[in-house]
């Protein structure tokens, strides 16, 4: 047990140690007053009085007897709220190396942090989440649903379910339970491996997801909230909606490409969109949206992660209403496929011509790079080209974001802290308007 930590900043306990002692210590004047009444009728030389005058340390010097008494009483404060909190909390001491003081404090502290909205899908949004959850727990991850591909596809055909891949990497990024059940829920059973029972290829995660939501009723949203309470995870995941989404893409040369896993590998990207038309929004992530006191928007594949919640009206206009700054990460390297070759510029030009001018405040790119590109790389890092060809034209923001381990990836925590300090240096809007489509 850490004292210290019992008595930081924001554990929520020395106010109410303080009203003990206040309590302890008009009990004190009391039992004075009431010690000073009896020993006026006290005949002098009598047994009471020897009693009274040895408990009230007469026998001391004047300087002594406050001193001593003093003494006594803190320690016996200091042991006292020692051993009452020991008494309360070592039955709700959980498993594992963390302190239950270290919890109660991180819970207190995150409580108190900003409402952040996240938008998008596939391993960049879980990134993000992975470093903001240090931040506060007030995190909503605002997850698409556009993957047709791998066992999110499989559930999604067989069960008639949106895509539950990306919603499993979020539910993983944000939970406080024990590593172990990551891996667990991340876990892969083998290919070809229980074919007879129909598990070759699946997430367990995915499988517990399309588990919880037959619970519900069939309700998928009800099941993902469900998820949330079992992981407790720190803030929550929410599913952009509760409609099977299917992404479709126009290239350059007409032709038509039709889903998310096919999409995410094509070059030449002209225009995509959505069906079925129209797709309801989840009520609680617009709610969510409208409550914001900052919102990110990626980072993540931009046609295939990004755009399939941005482009859901409803999500759309909520944005562009928000009071909250909208910032924009952009991933630290191009993605073979949909974005090759696209530079900083490109990224924000397609993003506002699927959308609406003035959806992004600003944008948070990555300028720290090795001398030299890995020679293992399967794509190029984003150019950092300036300015867009949008009106108006977002805030830049350069900041080192990488992983330092991983080129293509970006680094949770700096991540994290980069967000943070953009939004401090945002200037915050009192009304906007709902913009139009370009």
């Amino acid at each position: 047990m850490n004292l210290r930590r019992w008595l930081a900043p924001g554990i929520g306990i020395k106010r109410w140690l303080l009203v003990v002692f206040a309590g302890l210590l008009v009990l004190s004047l009391a039992f004075a007053h009431f010690l000073r009444q009896v020993g006026r009728d006290l005949e002098p030389g009598g047994l009471a009085g020897v009693v009274i005058d040895i408990l009230t340390l007469q026998f001391l010097p004047v300087a002594l007897r406050g001193l001593i008494a003093g003494l006594v009483g803190v320690a016996l404060v200091a042991v006292g709220a020692y051993r009452t909190i020991r008494a309360l909390t070592d039955p709700l001491q959980v498993s594992g190396d963390t302190p239950l003081v270290e919890l109660i404090y991180q819970k207190r502290f995150l409580a108190r942090g900003p409402r952040i909205v996240a938008i998008g899908g596939g391993t960049g949004l879980s990134v993000l989440l992975r470093g903001l959850k240090e931040h506060t727990s007030n995190l909503t991850a605002i997850v698409t649903v556009a993957d047709d591909g791998g066992s999110s596809g499989v559930l999604r055909s067989g069960l008639g379910i949106p895509a539950v891949g990306d919603i499993r990497n979020c539910l993983v990024a944000l939970a406080d339970a024990e590593p172990l059940m990551s891996d667990v829920l991340q876990y892969r059973f083998p290919e070809h491996a229980g074919d007879a029972h129909g598990l070759s290829g699946h997430a367990l995660g995915n499988l517990l997801i399309a588990a919880m939501t037959a619970v519900e009723g069939g309700d998928f949203e009800d099941g993902v909230r469900a998820m949330n309470r079992i992981l407790a995870v720190r803030g929550r995941v929410l599913p952009v909606s509760s409609t099977p989404i299917t992404l479709h893409a126009r290239l350059r040369d007409g032709s038509v490409v039709d889903g998310q896993s096919l999409i995410m590998r094509t070059a030449g990207i002209e225009r995509v969109w959505l069906t079925p038309d129209p797709i309801p929004a989840s009520e609680e992530a617009i709610e969510a949206i409208r409550e914001a006191e900052l919102i990110v928007l990626g980072p993540g594949s931009l046609y295939t992660s990004l755009l399939p919640s941005l482009l859901i009206p409803q999500v759309r206009d909520a944005l562009l209403a928000s009071t909250a700054p909208r910032i924009f990460v952009c991933n630290v390297a191009t993605q073979v496929g949909e974005t090759a070759g696209f530079d900083l510029a490109r990224h924000i030009e397609a993003l506002t011509a699927h959308t609406a001018p003035g959806l992004v405040d600003a944008v948070l790119a990555n300028n720290a790079f090795s001398a030299q590109t890995p020679t293992e790389w399967s794509a190029e890092r984003v150019r950092l080209t300036w300015p867009p060809n949008v009106v108006p034209v977002p805030r830049l923001v350069l900041d080192d974001v990488v992983d330092p381990d991983n080129a293509h990836h970006h680094d949770p925590t700096r991540l994290a802290l980069a967000v943070l300090r953009t939004n401090e240096r945002e200037p915050r809007v009192r009304h906007r308007s709902v913009g139009r489509t370009a």
